[in-house]
């Protein structure tokens, strides 16, 4: 049961990370599925989308054939709605509060509709902002993710100068480096970051990473102003015997070599389990498995309705072959030669609720045994507690403090997104990013 790379044929790699969810394959239907829209007066749709898109507005502009005033109505809401089409779980949020379901009824594609106006902007370039006239002020953003892009987007249309520092090579952050590559590719996200900055003001500086490249003093000392966008990534560990044989891996190193290497340079095992229920964790099982292994089982100490995933997404993961294993914690990883080959797990119930509200997992005192080849640990991500520590930001448990607007115990300094909420979707980090820079403006009197 060897772990290794280039299992599949070329055209098998590519008919396996094809678009999970394919656009409109004309102007017609999307012209039909936008005069399906009642177009509804205080809009649930717009109400549960955090970026707050006038929905109703943009999908009408659709309908009348207005597409570039549809993106516009996009973009002025969420300067990365095209990138949030193909990851958003709207299942949870906009269409998730259509009036249809309420009817039972199939809601409106509203991610589609949004891809469909958003990727014709990026395609065809066009220039729906203008930036105001130079304001004389800078200010600095780490991180060149969604909260931070989004960010730099509103204060370089007002006319401030911004400097991103990114600690990788390309921007984007979770949307180039953390998602599964069925749902976006890293081509699309180094356009979506291109368009985002084509509207002037904006400079990334790539492989600069804060505590190590750069000090938050320095960039005190240098700017007017401090946003902060590092968002989170130091992998959850287990904390269980054997967790360093070969063959135990973190999801989030998984999903990054996927997306930063071809497909057949990623080892993958035979008999896969992957520890978590996450949307991380779905990312890495159904990857695994379109990458050629032939058996992963996902492994969730709660049950099916504690679940921190949607049931979209656990769809995808059945549908890929994935079996699923319910109240059941790892407890001892063996291993034969250095390498892994069991992991044994603890059958668990359910006690009394947590302090999230859910019923907290309990050792019923059962054990059960799976032969593996390969470990994928996706049981969460946890803040980067000493870089915050040693900026003296204000925190709890690692995650950044900040008041309603975003600024932080340090004037001057804001902060949002993942460092902030511990790990949210894409969507909440663009807000966050827009909620900052307003205040930014505010706090720099522009």
């Amino acid at each position: 049961m060897p772990i290794k790379n280039n299992r599949l044929t070329a055209e098998e790699y590519e008919q396996n990370f094809s678009d999970l969810h394919p656009p409109f394959d004309s102007r017609e239907s999307a012209l039909v599925e936008a005069n399906r829209c009642l177009f509804c007066y205080d809009a649930p749709c717009t109400k549960s989308c955090p970026t707050e898109i006038n929905i109703p507005k943009f999908i009408k502009q659709i309908s009348t054939d207005n597409v570039k005033g549809s993106a516009h109505t996009i973009f002025v809401s969420n300067i990365m709605g095209a990138g949030c089409s193909r990851v958003c779980p709207v299942e949870k949020l906009c269409e998730g509060s259509c009036v249809y379901n309420l009817m039972e009824e199939t809601p409106i594609s509203i991610a589609r509709l949004q891809r469909y106006a958003t990727e014709q902007a990026l395609q065809k370039k066009w220039k729906l902002f203008e930036r105001k006239p130079a304001t004389g002020k800078k200010v600095a953003i780490v991180g060149a993710g969604p909260a931070g892009l989004s960010c730099a987007h509103v204060l370089s249309r007002e006319g401030v100068d911004v400097t991103i520092y990114e600690k990788e090579s390309k921007g984007g952050g979770l949307m180039t480096y953390g998602i599964a590559a069925y749902k976006v590719t890293p081509q699309f996200c180094e356009e979506e970051v291109k368009y985002i900055t084509s509207v002037g003001g904006i400079n990334i500086k790539y492989n600069q990473e804060l505590g190590k490249h750069i000090s938050l003093a320095e960039l005190q000392q240098s700017y007017d102003a401090v946003f902060l966008g590092f968002g989170v990534g130091l992998a959850r560990q287990l904390n269980i015997p054997g967790e360093e044989l070969e063959g135990v891996v973190d999801a989030i190193r998984f999903i990054y070599d996927i997306r930063a290497d071809a497909f057949h340079t990623v080892p993958v095992g035979d008999k896969v389990v992957v520890i978590g229920m996450g949307m991380t964790a779905i990312d890495a099982a159904t990857q695994a498995k379109r990458l050629g292994a032939k058996e992963v089982t996902l492994v969730y100490r709660r049950t099916q309705s504690e679940m921190p995933c949607t049931e979209a997404e656990l769809d995808i993961a059945k549908l890929d072959g994935c079996s699923i294993i319910w109240l059941a914690a790892p407890a001892m990883i063996k291993g034969a030669h250095g390498k892994a080959t069991q992991l044994v797990c603890n059958t668990m119930q359910l006690g009394e609720p947590d302090a999230s509200g859910r019923r907290s997992p309990v050792e019923s005192g059962e054990t059960f045994t799976l032969d593996v080849d390969m470990i994928i640990k996706a049981a969460g991500q946890i803040p980067f507690v000493e870089l915050v520590n040693n900026n003296q930001l204000k925190h709890a448990h690692g995650k950044v403090v900040t008041q309603m607007n975003g600024s932080t115990n340090i004037p001057g300094v804001f902060a949002g997104g993942d460092c902030v909420n511990g790990g949210k979707e894409v969507v909440d980090a663009v807000q966050d990013g827009k909620l900052g820079a307003r205040a930014i403006l505010e706090y720099l009197n522009v």
